[in-house]
């Protein structure tokens, strides 16, 4: 089938023939049998993506071809009931009989085409089937026919691939991408049963590409030349032009594979933190779903990073489908032991986690041949895990009353090595105080999404423009709440410094002496107030290492002030001059009921750094007096819980994810130790006519119903134990 649309790349294809084609017979002309075609067209939904819940992926390496056992796979999706699943195909490395001159065939392919054979035995299992295609990269014959689609560097150098000799990167802005990688992915429509072809490093090489083909298109747009550097001169201008043209680079490829089957769909690997770098009304039209390619913890990451893929996801898109992929072996981006295994329980953990906050399962193992099976259990039993809890999580959205304010990464003008630190360790500490959150994308703060919340926490939010400190004052005004700490504001959009803070009305503070590094700082105990309970038998706890100067309005409260700087050696030097001075921490209630705290230094980073109990403490403390209320949904008992809370009409499903385990905060889980008893409340509904409400609880994953204790219209559930995963459904529907 052809269409208008496609007649540009389809003429620009035709010049360059296959060896096996006629004259008479291009690449976009290959045969297709009309009628077959259109009647297996028929049989599909455009709805897959949300029924697409489980996701089996396998990465083919070029020798695969020879030796890969197609049953063994088969039977992998079958007992991981799996219900989806994306297949290596072509871009790079071709796994089918391709037609296209310059699409690489693996020299292992012989007369086979293993990728047919595992489309052919997936759909026979009733699964959605998604080709992989991977276009950053060509091989030499390519490069020489076509250097006009190589990425180069500020000298015009083409860019060598930096992991194997004699390929070479590609730039997303020539035609390698808007032409060749069309007619790629129309092909595989073409020829196999398929919902959607999905593009691995899509964007070709990450840096600035000089290509003539990038510099034209910037000029052209902006009249402005490349930036020499990223965050250089004209980097805010290129950051918008890029968004530009790689929208409309989804737009083409989509366009191109609906035209041939109308259900199925281009789908570049993304989630929706990266579609940021994306329009918005575009990946809204062009991404019925998200795919996190965050395969799994990395050196000393935190067992929670899993969820909280999810929670940004729904940050930016919060209505929009994710899945989550995991790397079946350890992720050290160093080293690359990408055909390894993780330990078992790692494995189990990412994937329970991330399902656990809306990112639902998806794994992959790199190469086809399996010479170490031990990744096959994990992953058996964290798919089968999620088959369980499904029935009851499906139809359920996750909710919080607090949300952290998710700054914008991609295309920050201010670049600093501790950026994500300050999110590290507000998160880490509203994990600890077992406080379900969500996050908010900076790039989404219109009211209807904000007022889904009592509570916003900005943990550093530097650059806010002034469209987005407005957000945050009308929402404060309308009786919300804000936690902010160190320099959130002081940055407008483009990272240029403020005299002030933008959110200085708001907050009750203005900047008298900007960010300074200081060593053995104390904030001292002052006004009595909620934020200061639970210190116990202390007049100080330590500050920061990065401090504000800043002077508090007359209607504010100070609980904490600042201990002037005093040696840290010698150590007989060791001691207070003076006592304590400025504001350490801001606190203010507002006409609306809205209350705001602010905390002048880098509490969130100083507190991921360290780990002192008592910054983890401060920030619970604030997010409670900021709550104003008892919270809706509370968990107690010993141990490091992940809380999620899935709602609907009439029920509440809160999800706890244990991740109680010997390595918990330096490296790879080994083993998860089963919690002891845990304490569950749910705020119950008042009914309007007065009748008592009477809920079921059942603990989904021990598959037994308790009977709850309901007091002052709440239920109080406790669970003896859990393994890694426990959901108390609680469910009042008559």
């Amino acid at each position: 089938m052809r269409a208008e649309s496609d007649t540009a790349p389809e003429q620009a294809l035709a010049n360059d023939q296959a060896p096996d084609q006629t004259p008479e017979q291009t690449a976009d002309q290959a045969p297709v049998d009309e009628q077959v075609f259109v009647d297996a067209r028929a049989e599909r939904s455009p709805d897959w993506p949300d029924r697409a819940t489980r996701w089996a992926q396998i990465t083919l390496a070029e020798d695969d071809p020879e030796h890969f056992d197609l049953d063994f796979w088969l039977d992998l999706m079958r007992d991981s009931r799996s219900n989806a699943t994306c297949i290596s195909a072509g871009g790079y490395i071709a796994y089918y009989p391709t037609t296209i001159k310059y699409h690489y065939r693996s020299k292992y392919l012989g007369d086979t085409d293993p990728f047919g054979a595992l489309v052919d035995g997936a759909r026979g299992l009733g699964m959605s089937v998604m080709a992989r295609v991977d276009p950053h990269a060509v091989h030499a014959d390519a490069a020489d026919a076509h250097p006009d689609w190589l990425a180069r560097d500020i000298d015009g150098n083409p860019l060598e691939h930096w992991a194997h000799p004699d390929i070479w990167l590609t730039c997303a802005y020539t035609t390698y991408h808007s032409e060749f990688i069309t007619e790629v992915a129309r092909e595989i429509v073409r020829e196999y049963d398929v919902d959607a072809v999905f593009a691995n490093r899509w964007e070709g090489y990450y840096g600035i590409s000089y290509s003539e083909a990038a510099r034209r298109s910037f000029r052209d747009e902006t009249g402005l030349e490349l930036p020499a550097k990223e965050y250089g001169e004209n980097w805010h201008e290129y950051v918008g032009w890029r968004r530009r043209h790689l929208s409309r680079l989804v737009t083409i490829w989509d366009e191109a594979v609906r035209d041939l089957r109308p259900h199925a769909r281009f789908i570049p690997n993304l989630g929706a933190l990266g579609a940021r770098d994306l329009d918005r009304e575009q990946v809204e039209r062009h991404y019925p779903i998200f795919f996190i390619d965050k395969q799994g913890r990395s050196g000393t990451e935190a067992p929670w990073s899993a969820g909280r893929n999810g929670k940004r996801n729904r940050g930016v898109f919060p209505d929009r489908p994710v899945r989550l992929i995991t790397s079946v072996g350890p992720e050290h981006h160093q080293y690359r032991w990408k055909d390894s295994v993780a330990p078992a329980e790692e494995t189990k953990t990412w994937i329970v986690d991330g399902f656990a906050h809306g990112a639902l399962p998806w794994f992959t193992k790199f190469n086809a041949s399996v010479p170490d099976r031990r990744w096959v259990p994990p992953v058996v039993e964290a798919f089968t895990l999620h088959a369980q809890v499904e029935p009851v999580l499906e139809d359920l959205r996750i909710t919080a009353e607090v949300a952290l304010v998710d700054p914008t990464r991609a295309g920050q003008l201010r670049a600093g090595e501790k950026v994500s630190q300050h999110d590290d360790g507000f998160y880490q500490a509203l994990v600890e105080a077992r406080v379900p959150f969500e996050f908010v994308s900076d790039q989404a703060l219109t009211a209807d999404r904000l007022n889904q919340y009592k509570v916003l926490v900005l943990a550093n939010a530097e650059q806010l423009g002034d469209d987005q400190c407005a957000a945050l004052r009308a929402y404060v005004e309308q009786g919300g709440s804000l936690v902010a700490a160190y320099q959130s504001s002081l940055f407008d959009e483009r990272g240029e410094v403020r005299a002030d803070f933008g959110l200085s009305d708001v907050l009750g503070i203005h900047l008298v002496e900007p960010s300074r590094a200081v060593k053995n700082n104390y904030i001292a105990l002052t006004d009595e107030h909620r934020l200061n309970e639970g210190f116990g038998d202390t007049t100080r706890i330590i500050g920061g290492t990065e401090i504000l100067g800043i002077e508090a309005d007359p209607d504010a409260v100070v609980p904490f002030r600042f201990i002037p700087d005093f040696p840290d050696l010698p150590m007989e030097e060791v001691y207070p001059r003076k006592g304590p001075d400025r504001p350490g921490v801001v606190c203010r209630e507002h006409a609306g009921g809205g209350r705001t705290v602010y905390f002048p230094f880098n509490l969130g980073a100083i507190f991921w750094e360290a780990l002192q109990s008592d910054h983890g403490r401060l920030i619970a403390n604030a997010v409670a007096w900021a709550l104003g209320k008892d919270p809706d949904v509370t968990v107690e008992g010993a141990g490091l819980v992940d809380v999620a809370v899935h709602q609907g009409e009439g029920q509440v499903a809160v999800a706890l994810v244990n991740l109680t385990n010997p390595m918990a905060m330096r490296g790879p889980i080994r083993e998860t130790l089963p919690l002891p008893p845990q304490t569950v409340t749910v705020a119950l509904p008042t009914d309007p006519a007065g009748v008592e409400v009477r809920p079921k609880v059942r603990l989904v994953v021990a598959g037994v119903d308790v009977e709850p204790i309901v007091d002052n219209q709440r239920v109080v559930v406790t669970i003896p134990t859990a393994g890694l995963l426990e959901i108390v459904h609680v469910d009042w529907r008559q």
